[in-house]
């Protein structure tokens, strides 16, 4: 039993004749007949008398009349709804807080402009979170700085991007031009959390030294470290990106690093199984004209050398 056949019954009932039935549906009295047939013996009694080439609908049929014209009323709704949303879904996208907090403005407004004033609805949180919310189909893209786990998740490298060294100017390690993999053994340092690709691109670089990382304050917000480095004696590691007006007034001190170890890319990211479409070629092209961040090549820097 299905839908038609129960829109089928319902059309003979009003009308009270299968040929009426049949012309208000398209379709051959034939088909009536045998979808009346085939309900009568899905339910194992009759639905209608025929009595001298007239129908009348028995008390089954009336108990199935009742129970059949609400869900098909339901049904009607159904498909109104879903044919309103056709070409209505939001573009859903995760962004690391790195990636957030140096383009989400720049990128929101641009992506507007492209979406014809529809705004994507977008979803800040570290790499781990963002990939957890693709997998889920949480969201549709993700852009993220750290290094994406998921062997069902597909990683584009598309943007530029390199972490320094930095601390406030009356920190100790401020009259060293030069920074070594020893200097950093005992320093203090304002860090991301747990699930951030800065912190685990950090992390490793340490471990491959053999230099403890010593933590004095953990945030989920660049926003909160940069604070805190520029107003006490920690260090932290973060993109270039997020310091480059603190860089320019000389707010605060970096140490860039000399082998270019700490180079990364933005990633943008998608399921492997994801059907892409227009979205995907307008998120790539608008990120793709995001430049290098390059304003250091102007600027003296401190080095930081392995």
């Amino acid at each position: 039993m299905t839908i038609r056949h129960l829109k089928i019954f319902l059309a003979v009932a009003e009308s009270g004749t299968m040929s009426a039935a049949a012309k208000q549906l398209y379709i051959t009295q034939p088909s009536v007949s045998q979808a009346i047939r085939e309900l009568e013996e899905h339910y194992q009694f009759r639905i209608f008398e025929r009595l001298n080439h007239k129908l009348y609908i028995t008390d089954e049929g009336r108990r199935l009349l009742k129970e059949a014209r609400p869900m098909i009323q339901n049904f009607d709704m159904l498909e109104t709804n879903m044919r309103h949303l056709r070409g209505c879904h939001r573009l859903r996208i995760g962004v690391s807080m790195t990636v957030g907090t140096c383009l989400l403005p720049r990128l929101r407004q641009d992506l507007s402009v492209l979406l014809s004033g529809q705004s994507p609805y977008f979803y800040s949180g570290n790499t781990h979170t963002i990939e957890d919310k693709l997998l889920r189909s949480e969201l549709d893209f993700g852009i993220v700085e750290g290094i994406v786990q998921a062997q069902d998740l597909v990683s584009l490298p598309i943007i530029d991007d390199f972490l320094v060294l930095c601390c406030s100017n009356d920190h100790p390690l401020v009259s060293h031009p030069v920074l070594y993999p020893r200097d950093l053994a005992d320093i203090d340092f304002a860090i991301r959390e747990e699930g951030s690709g800065t912190r685990a691109l950090f992390e490793n670089y340490l471990q491959s030294q053999n230099i403890p990382l010593h933590i004095d304050l953990e945030a989920t917000s660049p926003e909160t470290i940069r604070a805190a480095v520029k107003t006490s004696r920690m260090m932290t590691v973060m993109s270039v990106r997020l310091l480059e007006e603190d860089i320019r007034n000389g707010d605060i001190h970096v140490f860039k690093s000399a082998s270019h170890s700490w180079n990364r890319t933005f990633k943008l990211v998608h399921h492997k199984n994801k059907e892409l479409g227009q979205d995907f070629t307008l998120i790539h092209e608008t990120l793709s004209r995001y430049k290098t961040p390059d304003f250091l090549d102007q600027i003296p820097t401190a080095i930081f050398c392995e």
